[in-house]
């Protein structure tokens, strides 16, 4: 069963909030960064991506790097721009974006359960990704990024959801994106306890997104209980920053793909290819995929829709995913994209950048676009449940989780 624990957050004071916090270190490049914090020098992305405070020239995971990022959090704690409280507590998080909340509870997620399974993922995480993360925390003793994650609806927790909302919230800002993020603390004993409880009696929580963040607070933990022989469990380095969300109140957008080059076909020859596997109709302009089983192909100047054979659908659960049969019957097989993780034909866009952007990349002879039906949360489940894993870049979350709300400090 899940265990979720209150923490002393460290958080901004809330005149600070709506200039701290920012979106996740890995959503920009280094110059999209470095912009965003020479515009915002209270950005959090000058501890995130602490290399904004260096020339261009220096290595982006050098030991000094690192350094910075804990000796800027510290300043920013001295200056009075962060607050420690006094008191573990939980936390309720409501991003509101396009009318539609998500509610999340802030808490600690322990490792113990992320290594024995009660943390199901549907991702394989890289080591190479895995280090910088493992330094950041590493370093700063912080987790400064939370990780997203979800469980199944649980009426009790939604009541008791309701009833904070009904409060004041410590914060209440309209980020750059137009997302409403709202923030209210939890620190009434009784409450804390029967939240605890709750999470006690739920089997199994999921990583929605988060894992390559959720992977490095691990190895960190791990390392600091080999430092700390005599560890009890209760050491704050057992367990890491968590927003848990219920899995109905979660929106996947499509994660889309553009492809360079067609392995030798021209246009004609591989939609005659692709007749195997999808009907095809000529649309000319875009119509968006309507339901599981369809897709759009952008290419000579021209949209067309893909609806998948019913006899490709096996009854598998990562193989019957819409990015599944794509991967498995047409980027492999027909276009030689084997392991779309490291194939630089291969270019991943976020649905949240509208088709506009899938023409403005594919719109040469030489590539074409597959715009996607997005991915369910009961897909996702359903692989975790299975023990499997997705393809990568199956699911694209929105709206992204602020950093600098809250940080855990894994040394007190």
């Amino acid at each position: 069963m899940a265990m979720i624990q209150p923490f002393h957050g460290l958080r901004p004071a809330e005149a600070y909030a709506a200039s701290i916090a920012a979106l996740p270190y890995d959503v920009y490049n280094r110059a999209e960064a470095k912009k965003i914090v020479a515009d915002n020098p209270m950005s959090f992305l000058k501890i995130d991506r602490a290399e904004t405070q260096f020339p261009d020239t220096t290595d982006l995971y050098a030991p000094e790097v690192y350094a910075r990022a804990r000796d800027t959090l510290q300043e920013m704690i001295g200056d009075g721009a962060f607050i420690r409280e006094d008191s573990a507590c939980f936390y309720l998080y409501a991003l509101t974006m396009n009318g539609r909340t998500q509610n999340g509870i802030v808490g600690c997620a322990s490792i113990d359960d992320y290594l024995n399974n009660v943390i199901r993922k549907h991702e394989n995480t890289r080591e190479e990704k895995e280090l910088d993360r493992i330094r950041h925390v590493d370093v700063t003793s912080a987790q400064t990024g939370p990780i997203f994650l979800a469980y199944r609806p649980e009426k009790q927790l939604s009541e008791i959801i309701r009833t904070i909302r009904e409060s004041a919230p410590l914060y209440d800002f309209v980020s750059e994106d137009g997302v409403r993020h709202q923030l209210w603390k939890i620190d009434q004993p009784d409450r804390i306890e029967t939240i605890r409880k709750i999470f006690s009696g739920i089997e199994h929580i999921y990583i929605a997104d988060g894992h390559h963040r959720a992977a490095s607070a691990v190895k960190v933990g791990l390392k600091r209980r080999a430092e700390h022989p005599g560890y009890d469990s209760t050491e704050e380095f057992n367990y890491f920053l968590s927003v848990l969300f219920p899995a109905d109140e979660l929106c996947i957008y499509d994660y889309n793909r553009v492809v360079d080059g067609l392995n030798g076909y021209t246009f004609d020859t591989l939609l005659e290819k692709l007749k195997d596997t999808f009907l095809i109709e000529k649309t000319g302009t875009f119509r968006h995929p309507l339901c599981k089983g369809e897709l759009a192909l952008y290419g000579n100047n021209s949209w067309y829709s893909l609806k998948i054979h019913s006899r490709i659908f096996t009854g598998d659960p990562v193989a019957d995913l819409d990015v599944s049969v794509l991967q498995d019957h047409v980027l492999a097989p027909l276009l030689g994209i084997r392991d779309p993780k490291t194939d630089g034909r291969i270019h991943f866009v976020g649905g949240i950048r509208g088709t506009d952007e899938l023409v403005r990349l594919a719109d040469t002879p030489d590539r074409i676009a597959f715009a996607m039906y997005p991915t369910s949360m009961e897909e996702l489940l359903s692989v975790a449940d299975a023990g499997r894993l997705m393809p990568p870049k199956s699911t694209w979350f929105e709206p992204k989780l602020r950093s600098g709300l809250l940080i855990h400090e894994i040394e007190r």
